[in-house]
């Protein structure tokens, strides 16, 4: 190498008599900072026009390091992409040296990463075996939560009944406000859809046989158990979520404490109980909306509204809607606990188990739906 020089690093290239491109470098090529790029070149090797070869002018270099050599190799490629030759007899031995040596060692295969494009049979195909693996996880999942609860009843769990309190006071009490405003407009909505169709017929004062039916068999549960899945099911799996990532869940195995008895069945035994009485509390809200759009809206008295939803309510449509609600909470509650009990290590795992959490719980409560229906059709119930 040269003495260090004081010139900037420069680049010039131009076109040549011979019908080539020399690119002419001078300056002092130490500094790291403000090494110049090859978009000259580039710029000249058009496809349109490309020069017969490359070649380099340094009479004017000063100084040179690695950065001469990265501008040196990426003018190469640049010329191997397009067919010209690349000489380099212009520029210093030892310059020349170094980008033979470079150009001599292969680029290793391995290090980059290979794009593989899958077929939509291959995705497909890990589609449904990574449906199937979830399938066996989460009945393995259900069957040590069933075996967990058989010991409870045999008085053998390791619980505290402490815990099931305070699950008890935040998926019951601290939830009836959602529950109590989603369902009143749900009545409302009921009330009002039925009021302008039957108005047409004359038949005003049955919206009250249409609000009370609808809601005690099919609305009630059916929100309160989608508005517990979105505030309480990923409240379980976040909250398992965390204790996992933590590595709390696995403190209690090294001590001896079953996981699934001390932290899912507080969860699950909580929730089974809260869910019937908040499907009562939400019929009733939903009636109330009810009542405010006929005495608003259709001029029905509060006492024939009332006297009509007490003659259209039957007692084993108020229990089965009961029956539905405990149902869909124990589908909230092992779900949520199920994708915070089996979530990754990582802070976005916990995100991605909520999620989940949410999306199965709805999934599992439509599904569940969908057979009662065939069930209460079959049975003519």
């Amino acid at each position: 190498m040269s003495a260090l020089g004081e010139a900037r690093p420069l680049v010039e290239v131009s076109r040549t008599p011979a019908g080539g491109v020399q690119v002419r470098v001078s300056g002092d090529w130490r500094g790291q900072a403000d090494v110049p790029s090859a978009e000259g070149l580039s710029r000249e090797l058009k496809p349109a026009a490309a020069p017969a070869f490359v070649e380099f002018d340094a009479a004017g270099l000063t100084g040179w390091n690695v950065a001469a050599l990265a501008f040196l190799s990426r003018c190469g490629e640049l010329c191997r992409a397009r067919g010209v030759a690349f000489r380099v007899g212009g520029l210093p031995p030892g310059l020349q040296r170094l980008h033979r040596l470079a150009q001599a060692v292969p680029e290793p295969t391995d290090a980059r990463r290979a794009t593989m494009r899958r077929g939509w049979i291959e995705a497909l195909g890990d589609m449904v075996l990574k449906g199937w693996e979830h399938a066996v996880d989460f009945t393995q999942f259900l069957g040590e939560s069933v075996l967990a609860a058989g010991r409870l009843v045999r008085g053998q769990a390791q619980m505290r009944w402490g815990d099931v309190l305070l699950v008890v006071h935040e998926t019951g009490p601290r939830a009836l406000g959602i529950v109590a405003l989603i369902n009143f407009l749900v009545g409302l909505i009921l009330a009002f859809v039925g009021a302008v169709q039957l108005a047409r017929f004359g038949a005003s004062v049955y919206v009250a046989d249409l609000v009370a039916v609808g809601t005690v068999r099919e609305m009630g549960c059916i929100m309160t158990a989608i508005i517990m899945c979105g505030r309480t099911g990923a409240a379980f799996a976040a909250q398992l979520g965390t204790m996992k990532v933590n590595e709390e869940i696995d403190a209690f195995t090294t001590f001896g404490f079953p996981a699934v008895e001390f932290l899912v069945l507080p969860r699950l035994l909580a929730l089974g109980l809260m869910m019937p009485l908040l499907v009562a509390f939400a019929d009733l809200i939903s009636i109330t909306g009810g009542l405010v759009v006929a005495m608003g809206v259709l001029d029905l008295s509060a006492v024939d509204y009332l006297r009509r939803t007490v003659e259209a309510i039957t007692l084993p449509s108020f229990l089965l809607g009961i029956f539905k609600g405990a149902c869909f909470g124990m589908v909230v509650a092992v779900v949520g606990c199920w994708r915070g009990m089996r979530c990754g290590s990582d802070a976005a795992a916990v995100g991605e188990a909520t999620t989940s959490a949410v999306v199965i719980g709805i999934t599992g409560i439509i599904v569940a739906d969908g057979v009662f229906a065939v069930l209460t059709n079959a049975l003519n119930f």
